[in-house]
């Protein structure tokens, strides 16, 4: 713009004003808003504009020299100084999103490799874009009544949503030791999300209608010793089963919004369904963060066919290579956080076999004892 006003007067009666200081400012005004591509586009037209204009008007001489003499370290100044920002910023960026993935692995605990009739494998993936915790969740923990598994996606970002996450997974990791019924489990994890928004944030001003608007979509399953795996699904993407190669989505017979927006239920509170899960079957449970995730063509990732494409492997293997899929189509840039858990069912040799080597090892359940 300031490049096109000082040709203007150049070409204009009022030639005689001089613009050269107003194009030596170029650069340094450019580089309050564009990177060293822009302020050396920005340059280049000052200087263009210099040159056409001295020629017209025939005006050769110190003034036009020093004139790009000044353009020319303003040019260079200019650059430099953007460069060192744009590092600064980078690494102030990077260190900040490594404490926001610590803080979230903190909240988020490892998998174990193996719970009862499965093996596991979780993952959780940071955004790329942004340094914000986010407010995905997964767990997974044995209990009496078989292997019970969560994956949620709280709505929004910061502290505020690693809050509801956290009093999401608490009762989970409560509830699922002594409620046998899926559904209720799921019920104290939307009450405990309840009281939760009731308590005012004070992480900054203007929170607090944000917590008590965020809702949170899960997916509750479990897999006990029959080859069935049962699903509560709370407005969460559909989890996917790997089943000889082919994909299969376990979409909910009956959609129930997410935990937090119970108002707008006029159905029961939701059912258990019922899934066959074989030996050698994946079940993949997932955020949104996903599936969402677009190229640089805008087009979304194609995750069944990822699975499809992965070779057997172990699942720490095999959600490993759907990260490197994913990283690729995204060209390396994850708009949003994402979370994948992965459970594979053993054949009873398998179990029997796995089960010999890990029976030292003490399981969750013994801490709440049946009864």
């Amino acid at each position: 713009m300031i490049v096109l006003f000082a040709l203007v007067i150049e070409l204009s009666p009022a030639h005689a004003v001089v613009t050269g200081p107003i194009l030596a400012a170029t650069p340094a005004l450019a580089s309050l808003t564009m990177g060293p591509k822009g302020i050396l586009s920005a340059a280049a037209g000052a200087c263009a504009v210099t040159v056409i204009t001295a020629t017209i008007h025939h005006s050769w001489g110190g003034q036009v020299y020093s004139n790009l003499l000044s353009l020319l370290m303003v040019s260079v100044a200019s650059v430099a100084v953007s460069n060192a920002m744009r590092t600064r910023r980078q690494m102030e960026l990077d260190q900040v999103r490594r404490v926001a993935e610590a803080a979230q692995r903190v909240l988020l605990r490892q998998v174990p490799a193996r719970l009862g009739p499965v093996q596991m494998a979780g993952m959780y993936l940071a955004a790329e874009t942004g340094a914000q915790i986010g407010g995905d969740l997964y767990e997974a923990a044995q209990t009496r009544y078989g292997v019970r598994m969560i994956v949620g996606d709280v709505r929004g970002k910061g502290l505020p949503a690693v809050r509801l996450a956290a009093a999401v997974l608490g009762a989970f990791r409560e509830a699922v030791h002594y409620e046998d019924d899926l559904v209720e489990v799921v019920n104290h994890c939307a009450a405990a999300l309840h009281r939760e928004r009731a308590v005012p944030s004070t992480v900054h001003q203007g929170a607090d209608e944000d917590h008590a608007e965020s809702f949170v979509t899960v997916i509750v399953a479990q897999v006990s010793d029959d080859f069935v795996v049962q699903v509560v699904n709370r407005g969460h993407p559909p989890p996917l089963v790997l089943r000889r190669g082919k994909v299969e989505a376990l979409a909910p017979t009956t959609d129930l919004p997410p935990l937090g927006l119970e108002e707008f239920m006029t159905l029961p509170l939701g059912k258990v369904e019922n899934y066959p899960f074989a030996p050698g079957d994946r079940l993949l449970l997932h955020t949104d963060g996903v599936i969402e995730a677009r190229s640089p063509d805008n087009d979304f990732f194609a995750l069944p066919e990822a699975m499809e494409a992965v070779h057997p492997c172990l699942p720490s293997e095999f959600l490993e290579r759907l990260h490197q899929e994913l990283v690729h189509h995204t060209g390396g840039h994850l708009a949003d956080d994402a979370a994948m858990l992965l459970v594979e069912r053993l054949d009873e040799e398998e179990d029997r076999a796995a089960a010999t080597t890990t029976s030292s090892v003490p399981r969750p359940d013994h801490v709440f004892p049946p009864g």
